[in-house]
């Protein structure tokens, strides 16, 4: 984006959120090459400091501020825009001022409005302010990026704080005021930060005025808890996307007995506790949010006088848990797939359990995407009384409801069909594999050829059939079989092929009858040759814990794609070099050339069982 437009953004942003008095408005210049002679009223005569600049200011001037690293502590005045040339470039640098009060690096007040620094920060666990907020008026806050291990930003006073980036934080945003708006910030939570000291966006808001809105904000939980309401008014927290990353993390957690709103978020949890936690808040509506993975504990938890509708909950230990059900309203919900769906209560007829039919749920498949698919279950599913932006009835699922978005419905192929097995005897070889869950199933069709890693097409179909097994007879002149299923929907769609599964005769002969033929398996990437990502499968015969790693020609480590335990089964990764997205390796500067990936398989008594490397080519 050119100087000048970027300037317009700011300054466009400026004027819609504060009222200031520009009558007599200074325009003020700081840059490393400038001097500590006033007045600064060009770039030819800048200060050479910031805080110099600031101290010759009025309520109401500007301040811009040139590419460099200022190292020293700021400390605004009332009604002051100070405006950075760029998060990249324009640094402010206290880590080595650790007399600074509270180790603060910027101190904002009244109605100021600061964009376009990188504010490094003296590494704390509880002091460590990047912004703090001293004064009584609103203020916004946006364009900034905070590096700290301590505290983000704290703000006392009614802000919006706007596209900042929060980058290895205990706390990044700390409200005690109701009067505030949070909304598209990104937050990395240090994961070396104390669990119970940790939080994503912390609301303590005590003063009066209109509730907190948290919106649309990007949280990754390395420690502690994405959002945590601890006490104060009544926020609503809405589009906001949670990565659980550890074990014992949580989304969004509640305590506090007064009302809330929690509508359309998504929480996914690689590893977690618990997705949307209710401790003692009353009278809260948790509204089409989406929650799945890998909850240790319970991905839902509600209580007394709770409105529970449109959500989704998949893939955890415990779906939905409530510690007490007076006047619990929970009511047209998807519980799926969860090992257990329901905990405290017995749900009514209203709630469902289907697949979901979203385009990806899959982070190992590429980008999540919880959009539903055109033949979804979930489509006007929901409360007949809510209606989504289009003025139907409220889909189930994160982007139904008032809070929702409109978007077409894609009809997209089914999943592969997976974990497909056979079984051999004296005269026939029996296939079998996992049924389809998508609405929208029809039959599968069965593939053959004799050798490994044929392209299916219509000289390869040896059946179409609706069930999930298919037998053949054991022939005696040929020796080895190669397989893959497919599945196809009613419209025709039909998904990319099974893993594929080989079946040695002669190995089956010698080895007796019958005999199970699954195995341990690590697939060639595809695409190979690849810019900028790839996909690895491989299928694991029993569970155990797994290691997928990259290296270069020179056997050097480049990056760990798996490292934790597996169930048997197909699975696959992607290998990015570099697309920038936070749920994906990003490795920049990787060099054209030929890398070796290999895989690991250990049993449960830490015995390897399994290990195979293959090659892959990377091309710029």
């Amino acid at each position: 984006m050119k100087l000048k437009y970027f300037l317009v953004l700011l300054l466009s942003l400026f004027i819609e959120h504060l009222t200031f008095n520009i009558t007599y408005a200074t325009v003020r210049f700081v840059s490393k090459s400038g001097s500590s002679t006033p007045p600064y009223t060009s770039w030819e005569t800048a200060a050479d400091s910031i805080q110099k600049c600031i101290n010759l200011c009025v309520n109401g001037d500007t301040i811009y501020v040139a590419n460099g690293v200022y190292k020293e502590q700021v400390v605004m005045i009332p009604g002051l825009s100070l405006i950075g040339a760029g998060l990249d470039s324009c640094i402010i640098d206290t880590r080595a001022l650790v007399t600074a009060v509270d180790y603060t690096s910027v101190i904002v007040n009244d109605s100021c409005f600061i964009t376009g620094f990188n504010i490094l920060v003296y590494y704390n666990s509880s002091k460590g302010y990047g912004i703090k907020n001293i004064g009584n008026g609103v203020c916004l806050i946006t364009l900034n990026k905070i590096t700290s291990g301590g505290l983000g930003t704290f703000i006392s006073t009614g802000p919006t704080i706007y596209k900042n980036v929060y980058d290895n934080v205990t706390i990044g945003i700390w409200l005690f005021t109701s009067n505030s708006i949070v909304r598209k910030n990104i937050i990395y939570i240090d994961p070396n930060a104390i669990s119970s000291d940790a939080y994503g966006i912390l609301i303590e808001a005590t003063s009066n005025g209109p509730n907190p809105v948290i919106d649309s904000n990007y949280i990754e939980v390395n420690r502690g808890e994405g959002i945590y309401k601890s006490f104060g008014t009544n926020p609503t927290i809405s589009n906001n996307t949670i990565i659980l990353k550890h074990i014992g993390t949580r989304g969004i957690r509640l305590s506090s007995s007064d009302s809330a709103k929690v509508y359309n978020n998504s929480i996914y949890a690689e590893e977690g506790y618990n997705g949307i936690e209710n401790n003692a808040t009353q009278f809260i509506k948790i509204y089409n949010n989406y929650l799945i993975g890998e909850f240790s504990n319970r991905a839902l938890a509600v209580g007394p006088d709770n409105k529970v509708k449109n959500n989704v909950v998949t893939n955890s230990g415990l779906g939905a848990y409530a510690w007490g059900n007076q006047n619990l309203d929970f009511k047209y919900n998807n519980v799926w797939n969860n090992a257990v769906n329901y905990s405290g209560f017995t749900p009514d007829s209203t709630n469902i359990s289907v697949d979901p039919m979203v385009v990806n749920d899959d982070v190992t498949r590429g980008e999540l995407d919880f959009h539903l698919q055109k033949y979804s279950p979930l489509i006007d599913a929901g409360d007949p009384n809510i209606l989504d932006k289009d003025g139907s009835r409220s889909d189930i699922g994160l982007y139904g409801g008032l809070y929702g978005e409109s978007y077409k419905y894609l009809d997209l192929a089914p999943r592969a069909p997976i974990n497909l097995t056979a079984l051999a005897d004296t005269n026939y070889i029996t296939l079998n594999w996992n049924k389809n869950t998508e609405a929208d199933t029809a039959y599968y069709k069965v593939y053959r050829d004799t050798v490994s890693g044929f392209q299916i097409d219509s000289t390869k179909l040896i059946s179409s059939t609706t069930d999930t097994f298919f037998i053949q007879v054991n022939p005696h002149n040929v020796t080895r079989f190669v397989y893959k299923v497919t599945c196809v929907d009613k419209q025709g769609n039909e998904s990319k092929p099974s893993e594929e599964l080989i079946v040695n005769i002669t190995s089956v002969s010698m080895n007796g009858y019958p005999m199970t033929i699954s195995d341990y398996i690590l697939y060639q990437n595809y695409p190979n040759p690849f810019n900028p990502s790839t996909r690895i499968g491989y299928k694991l015969k029993e569970g155990g814990y797994v290691k997928l790693m990259v290296y270069d020609i020179k056997g050097e480590l480049v990056s760990v794609l798996v490292n934790k335990e597996q169930n048997a089964g197909y699975y696959e990764v992607e290998f990015n070099v570099g697309n920038g997205l936070p749920s994906v390796p990003d490795i920049p500067g990787l060099a054209s050339g030929v890398y070796i990936y290999q895989i690991i398989v250990k049993s449960e008594n830490n015995i390897p069982v399994f290990s195979d490397i293959k090659k892959m080519l990377y091309l710029k």
